[in-house]
């Protein structure tokens, strides 16, 4: 297949990485200034933030620089600003577009450090509109496991939002609040997977994650409000010397893990 990627971010890189990899052709222009003409690409990623997703789209539509049959598909992590603001489109071009969303990264951002093997194993989420053709999210589903995509999976943009408000955005809020313990700079010698482990997002690009975090907050607030609560309970438990309810608290804990564990075999 022909690919085009609008955006030289780790991203967009990596999809024209893997997309060689596989045997495609693919194709990398910058995100920004005037809309490429895309006559002949059958597939058009949109590597940019959410914000730009709306205008970029807008912009190829404006042009005419979409051929009959492609398939546009975004890369944001949010899903319902895009879908809401795009879907005036849905059913009603020659092309079609689908909203999506890689499930996978790395600390580092850019260009040079994307890689063609970034997305082996990983999930790739699409929240098509009602009414997409079964034989574009099957063109899709071939394609993306070209890529190295194990699971494709296929949602509303609604769900899409608050899961990721907790799988992802959520992890990376706790990271930045984390790794600005006035302690932190003492771990030399006192730490190991544990602190590995939090600290790894720690540190998200703020331009992006900013938007990320607005875009979200419907979804985000809820989840960080339940997350107080438990840290809370561990917290007043230990203030008080609370030894049953601490106790408790750990096993609950213990219980939750399990059951994520035991669905992780599952699915294999």
């Amino acid at each position: 297949m022909k690919v085009a990627v609008l955006g030289r971010g780790l991203i967009g890189g990596s999809i024209e990485k893997s997309a060689l990899r596989a045997g495609h052709e693919a194709v990398v222009f910058r995100g920004r200034g005037p809309a490429p003409d895309l006559h002949g690409f059958d597939l058009v990623f949109l590597a940019v933030p959410p914000s730009a997703v709306p205008v970029l789209v807008d912009a190829l539509d404006a042009k005419g620089a979409l051929g009959d049959g492609a398939i546009v598909v975004d890369i944001a992590g949010v899903k319902r600003p895009i879908a809401d603001a795009l879907a005036k489109y849905a059913g009603r071009r020659p092309w079609h577009f689908v909203p999506g969303h890689p499930m996978a990264g790395k600390e580092k951002t850019g260009y040079d450090n994307s890689t063609a093997t970034l997305f082996d194993g990983a999930s790739m989420i699409l929240t098509p509109f009602e009414g997409t053709p079964p034989e574009v999210l099957s063109t899709l589903d071939g394609f993306l496991r070209s890529l190295g995509f194990g699971r494709v999976v296929t949602t509303d943009p609604a769900h899409h939002d608050e899961m990721i408000a907790f799988t992802s955005q959520l992890c990376h809020i706790i990271s930045s609040a984390y790794v600005r313990e006035p302690l932190a700079a003492s771990h030399a010698g006192y730490s190991a997977g544990s602190f590995r482990d939090m600290i790894r997002v720690g540190a998200p690009d703020p331009d992006t994650w900013t938007e990320l975090f607005l875009d979200n907050r419907d979804a985000l607030l809820p989840v960080i409000d339940r997350y107080l609560d438990r840290l809370h309970d561990f917290q007043s438990a230990l203030a008080e010397g609370d030894r049953a309810r601490l106790h408790r608290a750990l096993v609950n804990g213990v219980a939750a893990k399990a059951r994520i564990d035991e669905e992780r075999i599952n699915l294999g």
